[in-house]
């Protein structure tokens, strides 16, 4: 998991009128709690922990601290019951997601032992500790009528590996939209002339995600190419062939051009700071921008295998997909329809341009092309497939209300012939099959490109899109 620098708010709740009554209840809910804050230790998170919240006061100072600690999602521990009017301040000025961690202590109360505690007082005060079910309906019904987002986690305290998974793929989601909040992104040259369905209102693409859009010159990278040291030139392509299975016809003057290329793509996206990259030009009279943007795919590449995802034809829209699934561990690499394969029930989708190192099936092999896709352009290409097993394609979607949305697929890559045309392509199945996917897919309106990352993980993006308030169509 990348570390965002996320922080989390965590409390627990009470009611501070039990602990002279109970003896021994705050001191093991507070263990309770230090048991469930030792669950975020794995994580490259800060944890702000506010302890027990059993009163008015102690509320209004959680939430004035969670606020100036600027935590980005909250888990609201229920041990046992507490009033709503001790929870409510906590989170209402902070305006970020709340989980609800309704978690049991144990599986069940041990009835036996219990009832034959004798001390109606004493079982109550055990009875205490086995309550987080009690409360959650109140605060629901408080954070309904005033606003408040929140989410839910059932189960148990310990040995509960679905409340577990819930946990972590709610962490998980809140640290990619806290990448994402923080992320900038490269944004060079133009839209592919007539390509309508990747225009987007890069406004809108702040109002969700945050993030930042660095506008850059084409001209600015050819400047500092021309200005590379023969020495990073070598060692860049020394990088290329143990990285890549650099094919025979590929001549060292291709390759030397692409380092060249690489180097300073590398250069401004260290001068920006950027974390994703989104490009195209199609520019005419100038030989040095024409020499850059025909060299620059195995550059771009590697940037996108280096955590700083690549979309060409300038598809922010898609290089937004590619740095959520990346930001994932998934990997997000560019893709659209190639053709359909009616006889094995499969989808064939690639794109031309960067490719994903770290989830290609074997190592990539690169091959000189005369022209890219069609599009005017020489040079250096990729070739690869997605590794074998359960993918999931992200698309995110400007729909024709304005919003922005996410459309998710899971299905597999599996073996078979592709096509072997110098660019990303890999065979997908999905389990309603190709026809039906296809179909469903489009009726959303989707741009004709997406992201495709290993594993299913639509789960984590139902998790992400509820922490950020997009809708979330998941087709399959």
């Amino acid at each position: 998991m990348i570390d965002s620098g996320l922080k989390i708010g965590l409390f627990g709740i009470g009611l501070n009128v039990y602990w002279d009554q109970f003896d021994g209840l705050k001191t093991t809910l507070e263990s309770y709690l230090d048991r469930l804050s030792a669950k975020f230790d794995a994580y490259p998170v800060t944890i702000v922990n506010a302890g027990l919240v059993d009163t008015v006061d102690k509320a209004f100072e959680t939430g004035k601290l969670f606020r100036q600690q600027d935590v980005g999602i909250i888990f609201l521990y229920v041990g046992t019951y507490a009033l709503s009017s001790t929870v409510l301040p906590v989170v209402q000025r902070a305006n970020v997601p709340v989980i609800i961690l309704n978690l049991s202590p144990e599986a069940a109360i041990d009835y036996e032992t219990f009832n034959n505690l004798g001390d109606r007082t004493q079982m109550t005060g055990e009875w205490l500790k086995y309550c987080s079910a009690c409360p959650v309906p109140e605060i629901a019904n408080v954070f309904k009528r005033t606003g408040i987002k929140f989410h839910q986690v059932t189960g148990i305290l310990d040995n509960d590996p679905e409340s577990l998974t819930e946990i972590q793929e709610w962490i998980e989601a809140a640290n990619v939209a806290n990448v994402m909040r923080y992320n900038r992104m490269g944004c060079m040259g133009s839209y592919y002339s007539g390509m309508m369905d990747i225009y987007t209102d890069l406004t809108l693409q702040a109002k969700y995600f945050g993030g930042h859009f660095e506008h850059i010159e084409v001209d600015e990278l050819t400047a500092v190419k021309e200005q590379v040291e023969q020495a990073d030139i070598d060692k860049r392509v020394a990088e290329f062939n143990m990285l890549f299975d650099v094919q025979d016809d590929c001549s060292q003057e291709e390759l030397i051009r692409a380092a060249r290329t690489s180097v300073a793509l590398d250069q401004i996206v260290a001068k920006y700071k950027l974390g994703s990259f989104a490009y195209y030009h199609k520019g005419t009279g100038s030989a040095g921008n024409e020499d850059t943007m025909s060299s620059v795919i195995l550059g771009n590449s590697l940037l996108t295998a280096k955590n700083v995802p690549v979309a060409g034809e300038y598809e922010i829209k898609n290089a937004q997909a590619m740095k959520i699934m990346d930001s994932f561990g998934a990997g997000g690499s560019f893709t659209e329809y190639y053709a359909m394969d009616y006889t094995d029930d499969v989808v064939l989708m690639g794109h031309d341009g960067p490719g994903h190192i770290a989830i290609a099936e074997g190592k990539i092999k690169v091959k000189p092309l005369k022209v890219y896709h069609g599009k005017v352009g020489s040079g250096l290409s990729v070739e690869m497939a997605v590794k074998h097993g359960p993918v999931t394609c992200l698309s995110v979607v400007e729909d024709g209300k304005g919003w922005l949305m996410l459309l998710v697929a899971e299905g597999e890559s599996v073996p078979g012939p592709i096509l072997q045309i110098g660019n990303t392509n890999s065979r997908y199945r999905f389990a309603i099959g190709a026809r039906e996917f296809v179909t469903d897919w489009n009726s959303h309106g989707p741009a004709h490109h997406c992201a495709v990352g290993v594993g299913h993980i639509a789960s984590k993006l139902h998790k992400l899109a509820a922490i950020i308030g997009l809708d979330l169509v998941q087709v399959c």
